[in-house]
């Protein structure tokens, strides 16, 4: 379990991180989620002692990281896939820091044949792909067999079947009993691994909950119509106040619930091919709640 309370990090004058508290909970995927800016980074720093916070705490399985002289063997983490010496061999990177927390020499072949790295364990990592690398970074992080695991941006630079992998992988190490957590800015592979999620903006909390009761708290709820009468009943539904976008016998429709347009479909004599309502996509949601909390934003194309 990860605990942290009312952790605050500033750097001068700027706050990275303000008055944060969430828990995250074992036999979960946890994702950690935010606009860029909003202080994910130094969060994890912070979790792993890497950084002093200016005020609060953090504690993992009820200590501070930092207290536990073996560290791999409590906490894996995955923070930054390019952070080892390009001139040594994948297991002698593994090898040293398997040394220095009294993990067993044999657990390197293990983890290197997980992650699907031993046919090239004697390569040095300077020739690494980026997906290779991100596959050394997670087997350093499993090296440990530890019951709370951080991954920063785990999928970048694998392929499909790596993508595939890794989300099966994170399944199975939640289903063991361990902490899972993930931070990831890609919306559709969290939707697809996570089931709980830590949302943060300008280093403060914005959700701490379900996959599903966030994507439910965006406003964006809409109804899918299918019908051969798709201008008629458009125009009818205009009518009573709501938005609609028409694609051939299909129809789009927001600000009207599905019951209540069904009504307006009998009144007008109109057959229904479809009707469903679509909750927000995690992506959605993700947007509309973060909105006041981007840092860095585009403007339009000229």
């Amino acid at each position: 379990m990860i605990e942290v309370n009312e952790l605050t990090k500033r750097y001068g004058g700027k706050t990275a991180v303000k008055d944060l508290s969430f828990t995250v909970y074992p036999g979960h995927v946890t994702g950690f989620l935010g606009p860029n800016g909003a202080g994910k980074s130094t969060t994890l720093r912070l979790l792993l002692g890497l950084n002093d916070p200016t005020a609060g705490s953090v504690a993992i399985d009820g200590r501070p990281f930092r207290d536990r002289p073996r560290g791999l063997r409590h906490v894996g983490a995955l923070l930054d896939a390019g952070d080892v010496h390009g001139g040594r061999r994948a297991e002698a990177h593994l090898y040293t820091l398997a040394r220095g927390n009294r993990v067993p020499r044999a657990r390197v072949a293990e983890v290197l044949r997980e992650v699907g790295l031993a046919d090239v364990a004697r390569r040095r990592v300077g020739g690494f792909s980026l997906g290779m690398r991100q596959r050394l970074g997670i087997a350093a992080a499993l090296l440990g067999d530890p019951p709370v695991l951080l991954f920063d941006e785990p999928l970048n630079g694998l392929d499909p079947e790596g993508v595939k992998w890794v989300r099966g992988l994170f399944r199975r190490l939640a289903a063991e009993g361990r902490t899972v957590f993930v931070s990831s800015h890609l919306m559709s592979e969290m939707e697809n691994t996570v089931d709980r999620l830590v949302v943060i903006g300008r280093g403060e909390l914005i959700a701490a909950e379900s996959l599903t009761d966030f994507a439910a708290r965006g406003k964006r709820m809409s109804v899918t119509v299918r019908t051969p009468k798709a201008l008629e009943l458009a125009d009818a539904l205009r009518a009573e106040g709501a938005s609609v976008e028409t694609e051939n016998d299909l129809l789009t429709v927001t600000g009207l619930a599905a019951p209540r347009i069904g009504e307006l479909a009998l009144r007008q004599r109109v057959l229904l091919h479809e009707l469903t309502p679509r909750a927000a996509s995690l992506e959605e949601a993700f947007m509309e709640l973060t909105a006041d909390s981007v840092e860095y934003l585009a403007g339009e194309p000229t």
